[in-house]
């Protein structure tokens, strides 16, 4: 009877909407209820080992947990005095109307019941007992599988999924170091690292105590910076505010032990990297390739690093392996440090306050990785997993692993068998080109937990449209970058594609790293580091780019929003032979420079050239079969606009043209019945279709990715009508276009091109008859 008056107190608490609401989905309304972001303590049920098992088999233990929970759950309903006025408000008719209904239907069931003998207050018990287990039911249902119904960070995905019910099995401050934890010498590397190994870079790094001197140089005095030549990285610049221009030189050999690699990464590592070593390696570079022993030297000094040559047919992998290493070993001394130092605090004297265990952020995620697809993010994934598993026979416990496969992987029958493609771009569309994603991974000791909530990951996994839509702008009522204010390591992999996605979503990222947190998140600041209390993390944070080119937007983010204090190290080598000479035509190029003043004035400089002095040239009827390449999407809705106005015979197509107006362009660009076609690089580069018919190409402006001039130029050899002769090539450019050109030409002749008093320049390729 108690229970029955207590279920009872509870309910009068509701609201007429919320109990209406909770009678007929069993479960409280998702949107208008006012819901603590944080509750008191996360109740977590006991599942069997096998997280891929249904989590139904677990229902039967966890019936005295649920009850509580939902006790929990109605507390939370009772919202304030106004919002409830406010809601009923809203729909005040529909309430009337619908508690009409229910009122009659309760009062049939009172009759029926009362003529069995049931009094007024014994009726009203089994509705809200029957309403009370449909909540019941629907809790346990959704806690079981995983489902955090208090926080949605969805903005746009339909039902993000969360798992909630690992939280204290990953959570840092309740679990203590195992006896036999396999990492990294437990009792001697992690609970004495800082005696025993004090040169452990990460301990040199993380242990480092900034003056406000120092944040003051980086702040105000430019950096000193220094080249030197590597073997496999070639030219290598170092920059610092802080430390002297010196020479950084590369280690022609590496040990192992002097990379302080934690325990299990020492003895995966070298069969995870089986693949990309040859037998041509020499023992002592038994463990990494070339280029990964450069790149990890770099990275395990915790330096920020920019490398603009990843290819993702040749060395994409090698350099995804390299990244993941470092991040995990990062990761793993971090959170044995938290562990042990939890048990140094359990077994410490109560009152005596020791400052020695100051060993985490204001947050818990230290390491995030931007990655352009859903694909990236599943290789990424798995590579951990290897990495974690010293054998076959001791797999590690991957929470939600069925569930991540089936949402980041993808039906290899869904690709047509015979569609034809370059290789390159087959290498960068593998997969699940899904560029919509965000994942938290937790990882501690033994156990990887996935879809972990951002507050309790220590990696988040996630594409700078997934970041984008949880930041929110300014303004925006949902919106969170709280999880981003510890980030120890940044990683941005094929920065180039973002360039081709929206290169402002990376910029809106960066602006919001390393701030400081809204909210507490339930920290405790007496285990927070110093440089987290100053709000220094942004100079302690290590930032890791890579890219398939050189490009002024993403040099800009390694010189504006990196701030290491041990300094950056960018590969600057200067291509010797641009694409140009990968064209495979007889055909006649020029090159014509046109003069702006400003780097804002070269767009509209540009335009203005292009009416005035190229297009006229292309009018006549003659010149028909142009097709105009055009990076920018804005400047092809410029000229679009234009040829409009003009009534020019033109077509177009762009990233956004729908599939049957792109096959009816083709074809009367084809067949001549429209005598421009502007085609956008955007378009080019998720499709690669072949375009035939061009006889005259403009590149509006340089293409962003070199190869892409050749490509271009080389369709011009699916129609060969034997009128070679009359096939020509415009290119503009400017000052401002040094990279891209040197891309195209080489750096020789581009420098040439640059420096002459001459605006036009004219290459001929293909082979003399």
């Amino acid at each position: 009877m108690g229970k029955r008056c207590g279920r009872r107190a509870l309910l009068r608490g509701l609201s007429k909407r919320q109990k209406r609401h909770l009678r007929e989905f069993g479960e409280e309304h998702p949107c208008h209820d006012k819901v603590p972001g944080r509750p008191e303590v996360t109740q977590v049920c006991e599942l069997s080992d096998n997280s891929d098992k249904s989590s139904a088999e677990s229902d039967s233990e966890t019936e005295v947990e649920q009850v509580s929970v939902y006790h929990k759950l109605l507390a939370t309903l009772k919202t304030s005095p106004e919002s409830e006025s406010e809601e009923e408000e809203e729909d005040e008719s529909e309430s009337e109307a619908e508690e009409s209904e229910t009122e009659m239907d309760s009062e049939g069931s009172l009759e029926t019941r009362e003529a069995g003998g049931g009094g007024e207050d014994q009726n009203d018990v089994p509705e809200q007992e029957e309403a009370t287990d449909m909540a019941e039911q629907t809790l346990s249902q959704q806690q079981a599988d995983g489902i955090d119904t208090s926080c949605d960070l969805s903005r746009g995905v339909i039902e993000e999924f969360t798992d909630v019910k690992h939280e204290s099995e990953f959570s840092l401050e309740t679990n203590y170091m195992e006896e036999e934890s396999g990492g990294c010498n437990a009792d001697k590397r992690d609970g004495s690292s800082s005696q025993a190994f004090p040169e452990d870079p990460f301990k040199q790094h993380m242990d480092k105590e900034l003056e406000e001197k120092d944040v003051e140089k980086m702040s105000t005095l430019p950096k000193t910076s220094s080249q030197s030549q590597w073997p496999r990285l070639g030219q290598v610049t170092f920059s610092s505010t802080l430390e002297k221009a010196k020479t950084l030189k590369a280690d022609k050999e590496v040990d192992v032990k002097q990379l302080y690699l934690h325990k299990p990464l020492e003895s995966t590592w070298p069969k995870v990297n089986k693949q990309f070593l040859s037998s041509v390696n020499k023992p002592s570079d038994a463990f990494f390739t070339p280029l990964q022993r450069e790149l990890f030297c770099i990275m395990n000094t915790y330096r920020d690093l920019f490398y603009p040559e990843r290819n993702a047919l040749t060395n994409g992998e090698e350099i995804r392996h390299a990244y993941c290493l470092h991040a995990l070993n990062h990761v793993l001394k971090a959170n044995s440090q938290v562990l042990s130092n939890n048990a140094k605090k359990r077994n410490q004297k109560p009152g005596t306050d020791n400052d020695d265990h100051r060993d985490q952020g204001l947050t818990r995620p230290k390491v995030l990785m931007i990655v352009p697809f859903r694909e990236c993010a599943l290789r990424i994934v798995h590579l951990f997993i290897s990495l974690l598993e010293v054998n076959d026979k001791r797999k590690i416990d991957v929470s939600n692993k069925k569930r991540f496969k089936g949402e980041f992987g993808s039906d290899p029958e869904e690709k047509p068998p015979n569609l034809k493609r370059p290789e390159d771009y087959e290498a960068v569309f593998a997969g699940n080109i899904d560029d919509h994603f965000r994942i938290g991974v937790a990882i501690l000791q033994k156990s990887m937990r996935l879809y972990a909530p951002f507050y309790s990951s220590d990696i988040i996994i996630a594409s700078p449209l997934g970041m984008r839509t949880v930041i929110g702008a300014e303004g925006e009522k949902k919106r969170d970058f709280d999880f981003l204010s510890s980030i120890e390591i940044l990683i941005i992999d094929q920065a180039d594609i973002y360039l081709m996605q929206n290169w402002e979503h990376v910029l809106h990222l960066m602006k919001h790293m390393n701030l400081l947190p809204l909210d507490s998140h339930g920290v405790d600041f007496s285990r927070v580091r110093m440089l987290n209390l100053n709000n220094w993390c942004r100079y302690y944070r290590q930032t890791l780019l890579f890219s398939a080119l050189q490009d002024p937007q993403v040099n800009s983010v390694f010189n504006k929003h990196c701030f290491n204090y041990m300094g950056q190290v960018a590969i600057r080598n200067v291509p010797l032979s641009g694409s140009i000479s990968h064209v495979v035509v007889q055909l006649p190029h020029v090159f014509r420079r046109l003069e702006a003043e400003s780097l804002t004035s070269v767009i509209d400089t540009r335009f203005q050239f292009f009416i005035d002095k190229v297009l006229p040239e292309y009018r006549d009827a003659i010149m028909s079969h142009t097709l105009i390449y055009i990076p920018s999407y804005f400047d092809y809705v410029r000229l679009r606009n234009y040829f409009k106005k003009e009534e020019l015979n033109f077509t177009h197509i762009c990233e956004y043209t729908k599939k049957a107006g792109v096959c009816r362009a083709r074809r009367f660009f084809l067949k001549g019945e429209k005598q421009f076609l502007l085609f956008t690089e955007r378009f080019h580069f998720y499709k690669r279709y072949t375009i035939k018919g061009i006889r005259n190409l403009i590149f509006y402006e340089l293409p962003t990715y070199s190869h892409f001039y050749s490509e271009i130029c080389n369709m011009m050899k699916a129609t060969d009508n034997g009128v070679d002769a009359t096939w020509t090539c415009t290119v503009l450019y400017s000052k401002y276009d040094a990279q891209k050109l040197a891309a195209v030409v080489g750096i020789e002749r581009a420098a040439q091109m640059l420096q002459s008093k001459k605006n036009v320049h004219l290459f001929v390729t293909g082979e003399s008859e």
